[in-house]
């Protein structure tokens, strides 16, 4: 039978019905085959992205030109742009603002790799850093709000270059999906005095049914309320509520955490499409007691139709603790 499930952080309700699927194994992908042709953001290609903001790299290579490791440029498309005043306005019962922002594009390594699972600890964690590098920067300008880091990976999730890299776009507004993350951790903790995701960690933890992966600092498992199949969520034990605050300790850490992740659920499903997102804490406020920041890594395997769209209500038909169980056994570590 179905069973109906709550979100504790959103309030968004899931439908979990196994009897859609026959078992986890259903849901494994022909491993995809790269993609011919000229990759811009290869070493030697420099001359094709737009000049670089930031880059690790070594000793007496010179900006825009071989030699780095990890490599932060503006999007050559940008959504939103740093240049512009956000004249926020009325449009009659409409609100209207200018595309104030940043969009940029964090290069995760040199050579051509499709997922941060093929690269070495050492190199996620370099591009981990960039990421926090670029968040620490950005968050100077005070008319920016919030800095959204993701990873679109296969053509399905949404990815038109196929070489790894992060996106980062930086908002004058929090997002509403962030928000309600904010407003039901409040809440949470007005009424009980404790971080609502410091409580799940403890519970999962004691519970073991969704875990995938307890390593040192780091827990990965898959949430009650899983939206998609398989979906993960990465947390620090340690209550933190800003991404941009870990040390290099514990982006160290965190790499060989997330790329065990990743390997698990790309050996269950035989790399399927994904999208990896980071939710932190609005870039204008401080450290608070109630926010927890965390990665969600959200598997495109299957389609999202007019239900989910009309309702913001999820049909999951693999029960979360199935899918755990299943990358469990798995992970090839």
């Amino acid at each position: 039978m179905s069973e109906l499930r709550k979100d504790p952080v959103s309030g968004r309700w899931v439908i979990i019905a196994p009897e859609r699927a026959t078992r986890p194994a259903d849901f494994q992908f022909q491993p995809p085959s790269a993609r011919a042709g000229f990759c811009p953001f290869c070493e030697g290609n420099e001359d094709k992205t737009p000049p670089e903001i930031a880059a690790f790299r070594a000793g007496g290579s010179r900006a825009n030109g071989p030699g780095w490791r990890v490599r932060a440029v503006p999007n050559k498309f940008p959504v939103l742009r740093v240049e512009a005043s956000p004249d926020n306005r009325g449009v009659g019962t409409y609100d209207c603002m200018n595309g104030l922002g940043a969009h940029e594009i964090i290069v995760n390594n040199p050579r051509h790799c499709v997922s941060l699972s093929e690269m070495e600890p050492a190199e996620i964690e370099e591009a981990l850093w960039m990421c926090r590098e670029r968040l620490t920067d950005l968050k100077r300008d005070s008319r920016l709000t919030y800095g959204l880091l993701f990873q679109n990976v296969g053509a399905e999730a949404g990815s038109t270059l196929e070489h790894s890299h992060f996106q980062l776009i930086v908002l004058p507004v929090v997002p509403i999906a962030v928000e309600r993350e904010l407003d039901g951790a409040a809440r949470f903790h007005g009424y009980r005095g404790r971080c609502l995701f410091c409580d799940l960690i403890r519970q999962e933890l004691a519970d073991c049914a969704r875990i995938v992966d307890d390593e040192g600092n780091f827990v990965v498992f898959a949430p009650y309320a899983s939206r998609f199949p398989f979906e993960m969520w990465i947390l620090p034990k340690m209550h933190a509520s800003h991404f941009e605050d870990m040390t290099r300790i514990q982006a160290e850490e965190l790499s060989h955490v997330l790329r065990k992740a990743l390997r698990s659920m790309e050996t269950a499903l035989r790399r399927p499409p994904y999208n990896l997102v980071v939710h932190t804490m609005p870039l204008n406020q401080g450290n608070v007691p109630h926010y927890h920041w965390h990665i969600e890594v959200l598997p495109r395997v299957i389609e999202v139709a007019g239900f989910e769209w009309g309702a913001d209500f999820y049909i999951n038909p693999v029960a979360p603790e199935s899918a755990a169980a299943f990358m469990r056994g798995e992970s090839g570590e």
